[in-house]
């Protein structure tokens, strides 16, 4: 299987459209990706924040619950008929072009590299 970017929009297409039937509408996938988030969170606040698992959390996935998310974004990108891996590899380069000089410059991080070693 092709697990690029452009190759997950195309299983990902044929599992909705043979597995799953059809497409949610957009806005039904938007309310999900922000459910599946909003479990990511969760995850993040109990695992490496101040909150503890509660009983029933001990098994929760963080890689499963970004998978999820993956999915969603990958309907919804299907759905408005974006490609993935374009838009990132655009994304990354505002990112390069924006940011070259920012984040070598912030003080904060300088700051936490140096706690850090």
């Amino acid at each position: 299987m092709d697990y690029t970017l452009e190759g997950c929009q195309k299983i990902v297409d044929e599992w909705v459209n043979t597995i799953g039937v059809r497409y949610f509408s957009e806005l039904t996938n938007t309310a999900i990706l922000m459910e599946e988030v909003g479990e990511l969170a969760r995850i993040m606040a109990r695992k490496f924040g101040d909150q503890s698992f509660k009983d029933t959390e001990q098994d929760l996935d963080l890689g499963e619950e970004m998978a999820d998310i993956l999915f969603v974004l990958i309907c919804l990108a299907n759905q408005t008929g974006i490609q993935l891996e374009e838009a990132f590899i655009q994304s990354m380069k505002k990112k390069t072009q924006r940011d070259k000089n920012r984040h070598i410059n912030n003080p904060k991080l300088q700051i936490q590299n140096q706690d850090n070693e």
